[in-house]
């Protein structure tokens, strides 16, 4: 984790105080039930809650010096909190196992990382819907292969990249619900030492559902799906950054970020304005998407259970929320705060000579009579020209000056090819569809 792509509320979920935490509301939890159960005795469950609502100091360094000695993180916690409890912690952790705690509180952090991140994704549906209706007929060009091709709003733009989080964010709800797992379920998962009652109570009390089959882990599939899900909205951020950094370039500038006073866009130019948030948001977006394969490779562990899995999610756990969370927030400002220039859309529009127009000819062509070929042959010779003078001559002066094309349509019917509104006709429809 870099402090300098992190938010709070965030980075909090995975530090180690609150991992120890939610470690000893598991372990008391079971205990809790252990005692309901009449396996170990009430004043067991009691001690520890008493404990705990004195509101103990997790002190991480003295955990840490035990671990130092028992190489286990699990025991030097558990020596930890006896020291704290006195006698009756000898009853925590009845017929567990360290995955029990350790995968239940992954699953933990995950769900409440979810929630974050849910945050984040409403927050930025919210920004992109509002300027999404801002510019619903603002026209601008559509671009296939980087190249001009018909016109478009910028609020179709928009209405695009809604469309696109609205997804992301559905399948994060189903990723977190997949990730939401609780497994007390003991040494590789028969509850020979625990009844699975003490299951169903820890994850009810936290929130969480139980593991159907955990062997000793909770299967890695699921964790797999969550950070694939993470890579996801990722590259859609990504592919939104792009488009902006597409557009501030000096050639296109239709829309550029936000440029505050007193901010310096280079070093050496005092002229830049340079996209700098949204190239933060590409590489933001890599990192997110280097925890999917680690998470993929994590699936396939020995048997009932190993821990090549461990290592790799001390990683991916924090790095990949803490990112993402940052990188979804940032883009959320990038889009309240973009400057959009409409004159700018227009004037690039314009630039081609009305190349922008030729497939409604094509079309009229074809309904005159002419094959869908000669049809083709006849634009293309005329655009090709415009085209070959950077927009200089007209494509519809060519085209009124062209007797093959005037012999199937009129100067008038030619004209009526033209008509930019023709383009925006089913916006309303396509705004329908993604805002409802």
């Amino acid at each position: 984790m870099v402090p300098r792509y992190a938010r709070p509320a965030m980075t909090a979920l995975w530090e180690p105080e609150a991992k120890y935490r939610i470690w000893f509301e598991i372990e008391a939890h079971a205990t809790q039930k252990l005692a309901d159960l009449g396996v170990v005795p009430q004043s067991a469950a009691k001690a520890l809650w008493d404990w705990w609502a004195t509101d103990p100091k997790i002190d991480v360094e003295a955990i840490d010096a035990i671990e130092a000695v028992t190489k286990h993180d699990v025991i030097a916690f558990l020596d930890w909190v006896a020291r704290e409890v006195g006698e009756e912690a000898r009853f925590m952790h009845q017929g567990m196992t360290s995955s029990d705690v350790l995968d239940t509180t992954l699953s933990v952090q995950l769900a409440r990382a979810s929630d974050i991140l849910l945050a984040d994704l409403d927050a930025l549906l919210a920004a992109i819907r509002t300027r999404a209706e801002e510019h619903k007929y603002t026209p601008t060009i559509g671009r296939s292969h980087g190249i001009h091709a018909e016109p478009v709003t910028f609020g179709l733009k928009l209405a695009q990249a809604y469309a696109e989080f609205d997804r992301c964010r559905a399948r994060l709800v189903a990723a977190r619900a997949e990730i939401a797992t609780c497994a007390i379920s003991g040494a590789v998962g028969t509850f020979a030492n625990v009844d699975p009652q003490v299951e169903e109570y820890v994850a009810e009390q936290l929130g969480l559902a139980i593991e159907p089959v955990s062997t000793q882990v909770i299967p890695r599939d699921r964790h797999a799906m969550f950070f694939a899900t993470l890579g996801v909205i990722a590259s859609s951020i990504e592919r939104l950054a792009v488009e902006i950094r597409h557009l501030q370039r000096t050639e296109v500038l239709e829309a550029e970020e936000y440029f505050s006073p007193g901010q310096k866009g280079s070093s050496a130019m005092p002229h830049k304005r340079n996209p700098i948030l949204t190239e933060n948001l590409t590489g933001l977006a890599r990192v997110v998407r280097a925890a999917v394969t680690p998470a993929l490779e994590n699936v396939a562990l020995w048997h009932e259970r190993d821990i090549s899995h461990s290592s790799v999610e001390r990683y991916i756990g924090p790095d990949a929320t803490i990112t993402l969370d940052f990188a979804l927030a940032r883009l959320t400002g990038v889009v309240e705060k973009l400057l959009v220039y409409p004159a700018r859309m227009e004037k690039n529009m314009n630039r081609m000579g009305g190349l922008i127009h030729s497939q409604r000819v094509l079309l009229a062509l074809t309904q005159a009579g002419l094959t869908r070929d000669e049809s083709y042959r006849l634009v293309q010779r005329n655009a090709m020209k415009v085209w070959e003078s950077d927009g200089a001559l007209s494509l519809l002066d060519l085209l009124k000056a062209d007797a093959d094309v005037t012999a199937a349509l009129t100067p008038e019917q030619l004209e009526e090819k033209f008509d930019l509104g023709y383009h925006f006709k089913h916006v309303d429809t396509i705004f329908a569809r993604v805002f409802g």
